[in-house]
């Protein structure tokens, strides 16, 4: 059963000191919005593997490859700006510390910022993403546990105003995918109560802040 420290958008100082260290998980996960240095602080000082997506605020990491052990771009080595170590989910399946992750980072459009899509757009990489993760499924059976995205679906859990609006695509995903759990952030809740939603059997969480996780 892993269990992982849930982080997003919100930076919480007590963690970023050894303190974090008394914390027990299998791995962190970030949902966007967080500074890279913070998550690979968080893997490091824990000693465990970070797998995120990025936010609507972070750097775009689109067009970088590893080969060799060195990061590439327009086939040069350049310095990767994502966390040290990190596993970067967007647009991909990937399995850490016994759990498959599908991921899309990102929020809605609504100016020249990175890590930003239309409605339109994001379906389009909704369905890459749904083409590998049934290509896995064929390869192994193995489903997908966590679907890891920034943005939420749409009305549910997000919001009224242009730059909080969630992604339609989302649903469908959610019913091809039918992960256990959909984890996202970019809505602070500003000290209110935020509960847990379904749909089906994929369970909806906003993971602003922090929160320690049990996957079963």
């Amino acid at each position: 059963m892993p269990k992982a420290l849930v982080v997003s958008d919100e930076v919480d100082e007590r963690l970023w000191t050894d303190a974090v260290r008394t914390v027990s998980v299998d791995l962190v996960i970030g949902a966007g919005d967080l500074p890279y240095d913070y998550l690979a602080f968080l893997a490091g000082a824990l000693d465990v593997p970070c797998v995120f997506v990025p936010g609507n605020h972070d750097p775009d990491l689109s067009g970088y490859t590893r080969y060799g052990g060195l990061s590439m771009k327009d086939g040069f080595p350049t310095p990767w700006p994502g966390p040290a170590g990190g596993i970067n989910a967007d647009g991909r399946v990937v399995d850490v510390a016994g759990l498959r992750f599908a991921g899309l980072g990102g929020s809605i459009r609504y100016n020249d910022g990175p890590n930003q899509w239309t409605q339109r757009q994001q379906a389009r990489r909704a369905r890459g993403l749904v083409r590998r993760a049934k290509w896995r499924r064929r390869r192994d059976g193995r489903d997908v546990d966590v679907l890891l995205t920034h943005s939420p679906p749409l009305d549910l859990g997000d919001r009224a105003d242009p730059p909080h609006r969630g992604f339609a695509c989302l649903h469908r995903t959610i019913d091809v995918l039918r992960p256990k759990w959909l984890l996202h952030g970019h809505i602070h809740p500003h000290g209110e109560p935020v509960p847990d939603r379904v749909v089906g059997q994929t369970r909806i969480r906003n993971v602003v802040g922090h929160r320690i996780m049990e996957f079963s």
